[in-house]
């Protein structure tokens, strides 16, 4: 009989505890996603600019891919995803909690002036603001 009771002791214990040492699981960011959102600026994109900017200087779905921005693991051998910014160059993605490196997404052979490549943290259940800022030396 006492053996019995003290395996539904242990029962009950367990029933009590496992949750609760999977929800310290999720909260640590475990299969968790936040957000990342910023906005990319690239620029000058004409030699003068002028007031009211010329609408042909303004940065294009082409020119977001020509300086395309990835975000990649800690590695820097594994690529998330490509950010795809709209046309005013804004983004937003879910990811992974976790932190990660955001840079150029392939090799660039002219070393522009820019924030990249930055490391950031992405925290579960939360928005994390990264703007990305592209000098592209044309003056």
């Amino acid at each position: 009989m006492a053996v019995i009771k003290s395996i539904l002791q242990y029962l009950i214990l367990c029933v009590i505890l496992i949750p609760f040492f999977l929800s310290c699981t999720l909260q640590n960011g475990t299969g968790m996603t936040g957000v990342l959102k910023g906005k990319i600026t690239i620029g000058p994109l004409c030699p003068v600019e002028t007031i009211p900017p010329d609408t042909a200087c303004s940065p294009t779905l082409q020119t977001y891919k020509t300086w395309a921005t990835a975000v990649w693991k800690l590695d820097k051998k594994t690529k998330l995803v490509t950010l795809n910014p709209t046309i005013d160059g804004n983004y937003l993605i879910a990811i992974p909690a976790g932190d990660y490196i955001i840079d150029f997404d392939t090799i660039q052979t002219y070393k522009a002036g820019s924030n990249l490549p930055s490391r950031l943290t992405v925290l579960p259940n939360d928005t994390t603001v990264f703007n990305i800022n592209i000098d592209t030396g044309i003056r």
